[in-house]
């Protein structure tokens, strides 16, 4: 079951670069590693 987090996802990249330091809190095994994938893919093929 794939459970879609487009919001937050747009909100962090609309934040990238604003020069402060972002943290993603949750419970264990609430998708904070999944949410960061999209990202991290990004900067990788970047660089």
């Amino acid at each position: 079951m794939d459970t879609k987090r487009d919001i937050y996802l747009n909100r962090l990249i609309s934040r990238k670069n604003n020069g402060l330091i972002k943290i993603i809190t949750g419970i264990r095994r609430c998708g904070k590693s999944y949410l960061l994938d999209p990202i991290s893919m990004t900067i990788s093929i970047r660089l």
